[in-house]
């Protein structure tokens, strides 16, 4: 049975509108995901509670339906979705991020990924309690938060960054300044002194667009105790390790990687894109980042699998130690 106004509250009338008769599964305390997509020539309903996604018997329109979906979702989200802008994440309400892509990049027909938020946020004591890591860990953890110390957390995909990120932010002392900056919007701190940036992509006319690099650069003017990037995934990891390494400690940010022994590799790719070689990330990320976090989602829940700290190896190229736990 589904809880009446969970999350549809925080929707504004245009998203109220644009989810249309899906509206009330919002409101489903269970779930994480709604996927939307063609095959077979119509649009099929799948939704994850948390065991993968299961097909919803019987739901099904045609691929115009969903193309025109995605559209108004997107515009009431703030973002637009067309010819030229064919891929698009937004966030809309309270932390539901939306990714919509429409043919012919997505080929048998539009695709709509809507990844829902928890109810409430978890606080870190629950992601413990939750089997999250042991106390001599969540003790670690804690402290390095505490400590000041830059945390990077590490995962796949719906392994739990965002989520163990959030709860280590809120254990800030309540007088400190967070900025957080990120692509679309999705950490949900219930800390009292958050400032939050998010990206803005350009209009219609190639105009308007704000970078996360650009918001990196903006926040070093904002007076901020702890500078977070929800994402690190392209050239704007160079500002980030800048700003670390200029006196703004207790920053953190999340990385994709599968594993640990990823994380180098992963840092000076993005560190190329910024034209920085191997050598030259490897230093930077060394004296930026003092703690790497790796998360993953198993059928259990989220799990802290390793932690780590990177070192420069005796070629000079980075490397990552795991830690003993």
């Amino acid at each position: 049975m589904l809880s009446t106004g969970i999350r549809t509250a925080a929707l504004d009338l245009a998203a109220r509108r644009a989810f249309g008769g899906l509206l009330p599964l919002l409101d489903d305390p269970e779930l994480r995901d709604m996927l939307l997509h063609v095959e077979g020539g119509r649009a099929r309903l799948r939704l994850d509670r948390g065991a993968g996604p299961r097909a919803v018997s019987g739901w099904s329109t045609d691929p115009a339906a969903l193309a025109r979906f995605a559209v108004r979702l997107v515009a009431a989200g703030g973002r637009h979705l067309d010819e030229l802008h064919p891929c698009v994440d937004v966030r809309v309400g309270d932390g539901i991020r939306v990714h919509a892509v429409l043919p012919p990049v997505s080929v048998s027909g539009a695709a709509v990924s809507i990844r829902v938020p928890r109810v409430r946020p978890l606080a870190f004591a629950d992601l413990v309690a939750g089997g999250l890591c042991g106390p001599v860990v969540a003790n670690r953890l804690a402290a390095a938060v505490s400590e000041r110390r830059n945390i990077l957390i590490t995962g796949g995909t719906g392994s739990g960054k965002t989520t163990v990120l959030g709860a280590l932010l809120d254990l800030a002392p309540a007088d400190e300044r967070i900025l957080t900056i990120e692509d679309v919007a999705e950490l949900r701190l219930r800390h009292p002194h958050v400032i939050a940036l998010q990206a803005r992509q350009a209009n219609s006319e190639g105009a308007g667009e704000v970078s996360l690099d650009r918001l990196l650069r903006e926040a070093l003017r904002m007076r901020p105790d702890r500078i977070v990037l929800g994402e690190c995934r392209g050239a704007e990891v160079a500002t980030l390790l800048a700003a670390l390494n200029t006196g703004h400690d207790g920053g953190a940010g999340t990385l994709h990687a599968s594993r640990l022994s990823d994380v180098p590799a992963r840092l000076e790719a993005l560190g190329a894109l910024a034209g920085l070689g191997a050598t030259a990330i490897a230093r930077q990320a060394v004296s930026a980042l003092h703690t790497v976090v790796h998360v993953e989602r198993g059928a259990e829940g989220h799990r802290v699998r390793a932690i780590g700290r990177l070192a420069v190896d005796s070629s000079g190229a980075l490397a990552v130690r795991e830690e003993r736990r």
